[in-house]
């Protein structure tokens, strides 16, 4: 029997064996359980640095929301100074430069007094009567419609009316403010260089609530998050990015996320961090839900493990020079143990290369390797008496063998007695006679080829109906049989003589003991799964009843087991025999593969 190809690769010494399962079963384990331990460490460690640039993150987004709420405060203080709204109301009551420079005095003062240590706000002011006021220079000339305009974008789908009253510029509820995350740059480029501000736009009200203007104030964000990530630590970067994964401020200009990088982090935004293993960076990052923005932080990971990796390649030198050193010692260890087997090993080939006609020698034995030479030669002495035994055995089968050969020519004598039995009923003119010898000699044919096992269904079927043909005579017509087969069944294989047994017990144990007529049905059929099923049904008196009226043969007696053993042997467990009460009656099943054979003419010679 040919080794598998895996086998092969296997060391097939003792002494490489042992030092194979010291290597996978001792070495690999342990050095694997180093290995899983220091990458929990690493984790550890990567989860306290995330905590910490986390909070970090936390707190720079804290200061975002203080900006925004200073910005808040800023409307509010607008709203309840009244020079500020006697100018939006009644502009005609001063001049418009007069109305410029009060507006203009109070931006100063809100800057100088909120915004001190803050980065730039950008304020901007329209009352409803063709007027706008502005603490900037724009980056075009002031127009008060496209202004107009683009508040009502913001606040509200309704366009406002310039020059309206309250009541006609709000017909439906509108929004007071809205946030504008993307709000794109107004001002003078040499004042901002940021693509987009934040903008907080709002209607400003009365004590009342009439609406008498609206008010944009605009933080310039860029500048905020230069201010802060200007601090940080030389080897970590700041980011700000939308929602759609667009960079709108880094700490540093040659700083950039991957598109897979701001896709994963839109994809998870409850989560707090993850690890980039393109870039081998920690990236930290906290979502800002108001504005739909992500502030994110990136480390690289050779910063944070380099201490680590130093502290890992001192340990892992110094534990495989310790293993190698013991990896030799049990090297010559096993070889000190598989030396003496080697030996005998060699002393076991010589004795069966002289056909065990010799006994290995104990005298340079010792320990366990003497009680295996013991052993061995023990087993020697066994090996020849069951030698000697067995020829001896085979002597006596062929003798028996040789007896059984002259007991074959009882049955043949019986079927040449059949056969001068018919030719005589024949001249006699006694036809039931003549066929029952003919039925009798197919059956007693058939068992005494004991060369086959198989045989097509039809000739199976043929059998069966000769054996019908003698119980009819001898129970006088008492019972019919009727038999469903398909005729693309005829040529499938099934055992020999193996629906006979279910027919007899089904005449002997079912209809025999009725009154009335009995009904013997015979199905055989094909499954969908490649399984022939054979059934004998009958309506008789059933099993139980059988065996009170105590029948000399039970129903699953010889037959049936001797039919469920062949089909053991004949099929190796893919056939199934079972016996089920059907009231009234039984019905007897057993299934078997579906073999299909080719048909064939027998030769007239045949």
């Amino acid at each position: 029997m040919n080794m598998p190809h895996w086998k092969r690769l296997l060391p097939q010494r003792l002494r490489y064996q042992l030092f194979g399962a010291f290597v996978v079963l001792i070495l690999l384990p342990f050095s694997a359980l180093n290995v899983y331990n220091y990458q929990q460490i690493e984790s550890l460690v990567e989860q306290k640095i995330s905590e910490q640039s986390h909070e970090q993150l936390v707190q720079m987004y804290r200061s975002l929301e203080d900006q925004m709420s200073i910005a808040f405060k800023t409307l509010i203080f607008l709203e309840q100074d009244s020079a500020v709204r006697s100018v939006l109301i009644s502009p005609d009551s001063r001049t418009p430069l007069e109305n410029k420079s009060l507006v203009e005095e109070k931006f100063k003062m809100i800057n100088n007094s909120f915004f001190l240590y803050n980065p730039s706000v950008y304020f901007t002011l329209l009352d409803f009567h063709d007027s706008v006021y502005t603490s900037y220079l724009p980056q075009k000339a002031l127009s008060y419609d496209p202004y107009l305009e683009q508040f009502s974008k913001r606040l509200g789908e309704i366009p406002l009316v310039k020059g309206g009253t309250d009541s006609a510029l709000f017909q439906q509820e509108e929004l007071f403010y809205r946030w504008d995350a993307r709000d794109t740059n107004y001002v003078l480029r040499e004042l901002s260089s940021s693509p987009y501000l934040l903008s907080l736009y709002a209607y400003m009200k009365d004590s009342g609530g009439q609406r008498y203007g609206l008010a944009r104030i605009s933080i310039d964000y860029s500048y905020w998050f230069q201010t802060l990530s200007k601090d940080s630590q030389s080897n970590q970067e700041y980011y700000l990015i939308t929602g759609s994964g667009e960079t709108i401020a880094r700490s540093t200009k040659t700083a950039a996320l991957s598109f897979e990088v701001t896709r994963e982090i839109a994809r998870h935004p409850a989560e707090a961090y993850l690890t980039d293993p393109a870039s081998d960076t920690l990236i930290n990052y906290v979502y800002i839900e108001s504005l739909d923005w992500y502030m994110v932080n990136r480390i690289p990971l050779s910063i944070l493990f380099t201490e680590i990796s130093e502290l890992k390649q001192r340990y892992f030198l110094t534990f495989f020079g310790f293993t190698g050193a013991f990896v030799l010692m049990a090297f010559i260890i096993s070889a000190t143990f598989t030396r003496p087997l080697s030996h005998l090993q060699k002393q076991m080939k010589e004795v069966v290369r002289k056909n065990l006609k010799i006994r290995i020698p104990e005298g340079h034995s010792r320990g366990e390797v003497l009680e295996l030479t013991r052993t061995f030669n023990t087993m020697l002495d066994d090996a020849n008496q069951m030698i000697a035994r067995l020829k001896t055995e085979e002597r006596q089968k062929e003798a028996v063998h040789f007896h059984m050969l002259l007991a074959q020519m009882n049955p043949h004598f019986l079927l040449n007695t059949l056969n001068t039995m018919k030719w005589s009923a024949i001249r006699s003119g006694n036809e039931e006679i003549s066929e029952m010898c003919v039925s009798l000699g197919k059956l007693l044919e058939v068992s005494l080829n004991s060369q086959v096992e198989l045989v097509y269904l039809k000739d199976e079927i043929e059998l069966v109906q000769a054996y019908i043909h003698i119980q009819r005579v001898r129970y006088r017509d008492s019972f019919e049989v009727t038999c469903e087969l398909d005729d693309t069944l005829e040529y499938a294989l099934v055992p020999k003589l193996s629906l006979q047994p279910l027919v007899e017990n089904a005449i002997h144990h079912g209809v025999g003991p009725l009154e009335q007529l009995g009904q013997i049905c015979i199905r055989i059929y094909r499954q969908d799964t490649g399984t022939l099923m054979l059934e004998v049904a009958d309506n008789g008196i059933g099993i139980e009843e059988s065996l009170r009226l105590q029948v000399t043969r039970t129903r699953p007696g010889i037959g049936l087991s001797n039919l469920r053993e062949r089909l053991r042997l004949l099929f190796k467990g893919q056939s199934k025999l079972e016996v089920i009460h059907t009231y009234p009656g039984t019905l007897v099943r057993f299934s078997i593969p579906f073999l299909l054979s080719t048909p064939y003419v027998k030769k007239q010679s045949d």
